[in-house]
């Protein structure tokens, strides 16, 4: 009786099987976000599509499902049609991709409000505005395909990869660069302008990342190399970085910090992504999650913030995902500053991986196209977009008093405290006036959005790097102002207001503990390894910083 049952069941497992060998998977299209939340929220009301494809294949599409061209694109259409019949268009065979044709309203216009950039282009008081202009910012990354509102702004381009080719197949580099230093573009399907924090810089197209996002690490530090080479030529004062791999050694050995630190001493600044590690899947804080090359302590290392969508800072937060410091190995503060990361609204790379496959597509079409990304990867090119700002106001700035222009200027979350945000969120309109006139006049308070912020004043360097090595005597000197205010005391201690005492340990409020061993609350102990989650891809390849 028992065989029988068996044979039985076993009948009854192959038919099940058999049938769901031959059941053919059913098809579903590709969707943007606003596509897919619409096709859980169905609704009768007739919506806008964008179709890739041949005036003939969309013409018959349209007529199959009743829908009405309303815009013939070079690679596609925009179509209308009733909001009820999406499901069945997105099951069509013939259909593999379909976006909304939906309004940009700009991630990148809040972030041009909350990071002050706004106040920077217009002018502060007698200070003329600035744009960027004349300064050269090397974006390392996946390169950069031809856009709109890139036009004019790329003066070399270089592929580190082998692959004979600088576009951008991936779409990270891109995205980056409109970050950077986009130009002003409008259209039917962007609400109001859209620039990069930077809109008048040039940009260098280095390509180190290949096709899939990730690169070798030699590859990246060739591309450092060649900045330097070549800095003079195209009067290069920046290099970005919004790439990195997990720090495995002390940032004294790793090849990659010290490419960084060939740079900064060659008078380029570094700005690198913190990462994306600071928390696990169950959403525990894990620290001393810093990135290479962001644990180097001549980089300035950029954290995340989530502005909320509104140009208002009272409500920007770290986001929390965004790395925190210290650095493993050398137990360097970390991040250095924090910028808006958080679903930023940037240029799309036509027929790129990132829109392709994940969906990231937000509006516009072929050379005009915008996409959205969170990440320190985003954070870090806004940075760098506003360290040219501060460099155009005053170019005679070495990178170590570009990072404390931008440190002194920021405003300090103590939510987040030192090791999460750094000196604070950042404001260009006080960076450039701390570069322009000192960092006495640039402590005064900005209106930003409605709200008065007051640039906190705090600036730092970790313990271990010695100053003196750029140039710094016992003290630092900016035009005839000491930097050192009362904010900050240091001489072989740090007096930190009521949030840091510094000698042979630190003891930061209740936060953190550090003597020989680091006891990180009850959330995370660290004995001596780090918690790495099983994102992080731990190999001799530089992994984007997305």
């Amino acid at each position: 009786m028992k065989a029988r049952r068996m044979v039985g069941l076993a009948a009854v497992l192959l038919l099940v099987l058999s049938a769901s060998a031959f059941a053919a998977p059913q098809h579903r299209a590709r969707l943007s976000h606003d596509l897919a939340t619409q096709l859980a929220t169905p609704t009768l009301d007739a919506i806008d599509l964008i179709v890739d494809g041949d005036q003939a294949s969309i013409q018959a599409l349209a007529a199959k499902y009743g829908a009405s061209v309303k815009r013939q694109l070079k690679h596609g259409a925009v179509v209308r049609v009733a909001g009820s019949l999406l499901d069945a268009l997105s099951q069509d065979p013939d259909v593999a991709h379909l976006s909304g044709d939906v309004r940009v309203r700009g991630s990148m216009a809040v972030s041009d409000v909350s990071t002050g950039a706004l106040l920077a282009w217009a002018g502060l008081g007698e200070l003329p505005g600035v744009t960027g202009r004349g300064i050269g910012i090397a974006v390392i990354d996946s390169g950069i395909s031809k856009h709109k509102a890139l036009r004019g702004r790329i003066v070399a381009s270089v592929d580190f990869t082998g692959n004979g080719s600088a576009d951008d197949r991936y779409g990270h580099g891109t995205h980056v660069a409109g970050i950077i230093a986009a130009g002003e573009t409008s259209g039917p399907h962007i609400e109001g302008d859209f620039q990069g924090i930077a809109p008048d810089a040039n940009l260098l197209n280095l390509k180190a990342l290949e096709d899939d996002g990730s690169g070798k690490t030699s590859d990246v530090i060739a591309a450092i190399d060649w900045t330097i080479e070549n800095r003079d030529r195209y009067a290069v004062r920046i290099i970005n970085l919004s790439l990195g791999h997990p720090a495995m050694e002390p940032s004294g050995d790793d090849p990659l910090c010290q490419a960084v630190e060939r740079a900064v001493r060659a008078g380029i600044v570094v700005v690198a992504a913190a990462g994306n590690f600071g928390k696990l899947d169950d959403g525990t804080r894990v620290l001393a999650g810093i990135e290479s090359p962001g644990n180097s302590p001549y980089a300035i290392t950029v954290g995340a913030l989530n502005t909320h969508a509104t140009p208002q800072r009272s409500d920007d937060e770290v986001t929390t995902y965004s790395s925190w410091g210290p650095t493993a190995y050398d137990w360097h503060i970390k991040p250095d500053v924090v910028a808006p990361g958080n679903k930023i609204v940037s240029l799309e790379a036509r027929g790129a991986v990132l829109p392709r496959e994940y969906a990231l597509h937000v509006a516009g079409q072929g050379n005009d196209a915008y996409m959205m990304l969170s990440g320190t990867s985003m954070a870090a090119a806004m940075v760098s977009g506003g360290v040219a700002l501060v460099l155009q106001a005053n170019p005679t700035l070495n990178p170590a008093q570009v990072k404390l222009a931008l440190q002194l200027g920021s405003t300090f979350l103590p939510a987040a405290g030192l090791l999460g945000g750094g000196a604070g969120s950042v404001n260009f309109a006080s960076a450039v006036q701390v570069a322009a006139q000192g960092p006495i006049s640039g402590l005064e308070p900005v209106e930003v959005a409605g709200e008065l912020v007051t640039p906190t004043g705090v600036g730092f360097w970790p313990v271990s790097f010695d100053p003196a090595r750029i140039n710094w005597t016992d003290r630092i000197i900016w035009g005839d102002r000491i930097i050192w205010t009362d904010r900050i005391i240091w001489t072989d201690r740090i007096i930190w207001t009521d949030r840091i005492i510094w000698t042979d340990r630190i003891i930061w409020t209740d936060r953190i503990i550090w003597t020989d061993r680091i006891i990180w609350t009850d959330r995370v102990i660290w004995t001596d390894r780090i918690i790495w989650t099983d994102r992080i891809i731990w190999t001799d390849r530089t992994v984007y910083g997305d």
